[in-house]
This record gives structure tokens, C-alpha cells and sequence, in this order.
């Protein structure tokens, strides 16, 4: 069964498919834009104005905080892709070129793990941002220990005390608990609660050597509700959550154990936290966005980029902090400067237009997957996100065949499978999930990635066995 199906995989380069349509991996919209040439951001437009960005006020200590984040999860490589795309180097001098851009247009905010790009974001990020003064910019970090052998006190406070030395500061100014609600409750015990870290970090605050102490949340409810209703213990600075206007009221729709973020920024609101939003485009998939809805977006605003409608609606809400965005390239941070430079607020009509908008999405079955790698590596060497994010693309550009009597059958599905083929290796596709369920507890949006990987390669392999090109 291998051999037959490695055989019909490559069958697919055989059959002088290799000329047509290339998938792109592109997650932001614009990353197939690499020109580091500052001309670039004129345009249309004109120039990104220097002085005003749009600021947010820190209720605790009335400091002024970019309403523009850097995530700085996709960190450009010397191979000029995302370090989350490759195994190369980080690019150091581009790194720094970003952060010096974005300090000078008004970014004040930079959001980082020990976790993230292969476990060198926080030293990069170090790096770049040491070079400035340092009340000009803030760092947010975490207590990123998934796995089980840092569950440990002992290891706990190594992960946190190693941040300052990466960070190359004295003190954080905001320090999360990673990902809580991703797993069960007994999980974000082990975590937090059993070893003691959740105290020993409330004393790190007293001490002023973190300076805001909050958590980012995904999955459970369970967990999120908890940390709100003890409050009055731990005195949460701020909440980071996923928000945008399609899981405004949707989110549950998209999956059965997620919470819409109606609810959750609702109930920070009513403790007058401070939400920290991830995920305004999801993943790049409210940037990506099929062509029938990005019409509609440029129709209403054809100066503006499809991704600058989720940031504005995000951006709309007082009780926002920061919006954050993973920027690899200039020509990402550039259009998403845009946005809040200053922010132009969506009116209660825009609200209604995206709400509708929302609706046509839903109508586009795509997986719910934000591309933050947390699945990976898999045990069997499958690229997981590689698989469902090229599903989406394949929805989204309307490339998903179901009938030999669709007159664009015959394009569709040489897209999808040239798409494929270029875009995976043979050992990498979902062929090889054994369903082993590794990943399952790690993907923050619930997914039952192997049942996907499954759906994945059935479709595959019906594309197969129709009638050859």
C-alpha cells in the first residue's frame, strides 16, 4: 500500500504538473513582498507617519502602551522565510532593522516566549531591543513549560530566570502564564499551582522585578474562569486572549470547546482587566480570506488591505491594551503601521459589515488551525501545519473540485495536487499520521488533527484515482 501510494505521489511530478500552479506559503498576505526597500511604504498612501501611533493607557501604572504589538514569534531567517517556515538561522541584522523600524514609528510593545522560533526568540529579541534605551519599549514574556520535565519548581524558575538573561534586563514588564485552559485543569495545577510558581511569581511582582503579571489563555473555560473568580487574589494585570470578528461570536461554531471572545473580553471588562489580544488575523487566515469576501472588503475600503479591517475592528474596543501581530517582513509591519497609525475606529455600520462578513467566512469549511506550531515536531515527520493550512488555501481560493461537471474542475484539482506535491514532501503529507494523538494535547485550538490529517488524505487520494489529466 506504501509503495502504491508513494507511486501515485509520484505520479504527480510525472504528469507535467510541475509548471502549473505553486502553493503559497505565504500566512500573512504579504510574504511573497520580500523588497527591504523603505521606499516600498509610500505608495498610494503616502508615507507611515512617525508620530502617531495610536496609545493605550496602562490603568496600574499610566504608562502609555503601543495599541500595535510585536509578536515576535516569526522572526525572519538568513533564508528569508519565517523561522517558523525553516530550520535556518535567524537573520539578526533584519531582526534588528524590524524593531528599529517599529520603534521609530511608535512600537513600544514586543511579545516573546522561550518557546517561540525553536527556543532563540527571546535572545534575538534581546539583541535588537538592547540596542534602544529602555523605557522606549516594553517586553512581555512567559512561563512557557508544556512540557511534563519542567513542571518542576526548580525547573520553573530556571525557564523564568533564564529570560532575563536572554531579555538582557532587570526586570519584565510583562510576565504570563503561557497558554493556560490548553489542557485540563489538573494540567494548569501542575503547572502553576502544585509547584508553587503561581506565589513565587506574585513575590517576583512585589519585588518590582516583574512589573505586570497576567496569563494568556486558549481551550478550557474551565481555567479562565477560575483565575477571574480569584481575582481579588492574584490581582491580574492584564489577560492576553484571542479576539477578532470572526471569533467575536463564532469561535464556538468553529470548535465545540472554544469560547466565543464575546464572553471572555466581557468578563475581563467587568474586572476592568486589561485584554492583550493574539490572533486578530487568526493565524493569517482573516488575511487570507476567499476571494468572494476580499472583494466585499476592498470594495468598501479599496485603499485598504484585507488584514487592516481585523486590526481596526480589534483596535475599536477601549478595554484593548495592545493588539498583537507576528511581522516577518517590512512590508507587514509597514501595512499593519497603517492601521494604527493613528486608528481610524470602525463605525457601528463597519461592525454590522464585519459581523456579516463573519457569516459569509463560516460558509468556507476551512480548519481552524492559527499556524503557531505547537503541534510540532511530529513523531512521524509529518509537516501538520504544511497539511492544513494548504487545505485552506485550497478553500479560500476557491480550488477544492467536488464534480467532474464543475467547469473549473480540471484547474482546481491540478492546483491542489501541484500545490500539494510542491509545498510537502512524500514523507511529510498526512498519509503518515498513524493517529497517535501526540499533537492533540499540544494545539491550542482543540483540533483533532489526526481525524484533519485523515480528511486530508482521502481527498487526496479521490483527486488521485479521477480521470488523469
Amino acid at each position: 500500500m506504501e509503495n502504491n501510494k508513494i507511486s501515485r505521489r509520484n505520479f504527480v511530478k510525472k504528469a507535467g504538473l510541475g509548471s502549473a500552479i505553486i502553493a503559497s506559503a505565504a500566512i500573512g498576505g504579504l510574504a511573497s513582498c520580500k523588497s527591504k526597500n523603505k521606499e516600498a511604504e509610500a505608495g498610494p498612501l503616502g508615507p507611515i507617519p512617525t508620530d502617531k501611533m495610536t496609545y493605550r493607557t496602562n490603568p496600574k501604572t499610566g504608562e502609555k502602551v503601543s495599541l500595535l504589538g510585536y509578536g515576535c514569534m516569526r522572526i525572519p531567517s538568513i533564508d528569508n522565510t519565517s523561522t517558523r517556515e525553516s530550520d535556518s538561522a535567524i537573520d539578526q541584522e533584519m531582526w534588528n532593522k524590524l524593531v528599529d523600524y517599529a520603534i521609530e514609528h511608535g512600537v513600544t510593545y514586543f511579545d516573546t516566549s522561550p518557546a517561540y522560533c525553536k527556543g532563540q526568540s527571546e535572545k534575538a529579541t534581546g539583541i535588537a531591543l538592547s540596542r534602544h534605551k529602555r523605557d522606549e519599549y516594553t517586553i512581555a514574556t512567559k512561563l512557557s513549560n508544556f512540557a511534563p520535565q519542567t513542571w518542576s519548581r526548580e525547573e520553573s524558575i530556571k525557564m523564568y530566570q533564564n529570560s532575563f538573561k536572554m531579555l538582557q534586563v532587570d526586570y519584565i514588564d510583562y510576565y504570563l502564564l503561557h497558554s493556560v485552559g490548553n489542557g485540563d485543569f489538573e494540567t494548569f495545577e501542575n503547572r502553576y499551582i502544585k509547584n508553587g510558581m503561581l506565589d513565587y511569581l506574585l513575590k517576583e511582582r512585589e519585588a518590582g522585578r516583574i512589573r505586570n503579571l497576567g496569563f494568556s489563555y486558549h481551550g478550557d473555560v474551565k481555567v479562565f474562569d477560575y483565575l477571574l473568580a480569584n481575582h481579588d487574589k492574584y490581582k491580574w494585570d492584564f489577560v492576553q486572549i484571542q479576539m477578532n470578528y470572526l471569533d467575536w461570536k463564532h469561535a464556538n461554531e468553529l470548535n465545540k470547546r472554544n469560547q466565543d471572545a464575546e464572553y471572555l473580553y466581557g468578563e475581563l471588562q467587568k474586572r476592568n482587566i486589561p485584554a492583550v489580544i493574539m490572533e486578530p488575523l487568526l493565524g493569517g487566515r482573516l488575511a487570507n480570506v476567499h476571494e468572494h469576501v476580499a472583494q466585499t472588503l476592498k470594495q468598501r475600503k479599496p485603499q485598504n488591505s484585507v488584514a487592516s479591517w481585523a486590526f481596526r475592528w480589534v483596535g475599536s474596543f477601549p478595554g484593548v491594551l495592545t493588539v498583537l501581530s507576528g511581522m516577518t517582513y517590512m512590508e507587514h509591519l509597514q501595512d499593519n503601521l497603517r492601521s494604527f497609525c493613528p486608528l481610524d475606529p470602525v463605525t457601528p455600520e463597519d461592525m454590522e459589515f464585519l459581523e456579516n462578513t463573519a457569516q459569509l467566512l463560516l460558509k468556507y469549511p476551512t480548519i481552524p488551525c492559527n499556524d503557531c506550531q505547537y503541534c510540532m515536531p511530529c513523531p512521524y515527520g509529518i509537516d501538520i501545519p504544511g497539511n492544513l493550512l494548504h487545505y485552506n488555501k485550497c478553500i479560500n481560493d476557491g480550488n477544492m473540485p467536488s464534480s467532474k461537471q464543475d467547469p473549473t474542475y480540471r484547474k482546481a484539482r491540478k492546483a491542489f495536487l501541484v500545490g500539494y506535491a510542491r509545498k510537502l514532501a512524500p514523507e511529510r503529507m498526512a498519509d503518515h499520521c498513524v493517529g497517535c494523538r501526540h499533537c492533540v494535547v499540544h494545539c491550542p485550538q482543540n483540533i483533532d488533527i489526526p481525524a484533519q490529517l485523515r480528511k486530508i488524505d482521502l481527498y487526496y487520494e479521490k483527486l488521485m484515482k479521477e480521470e488523469e489529466l
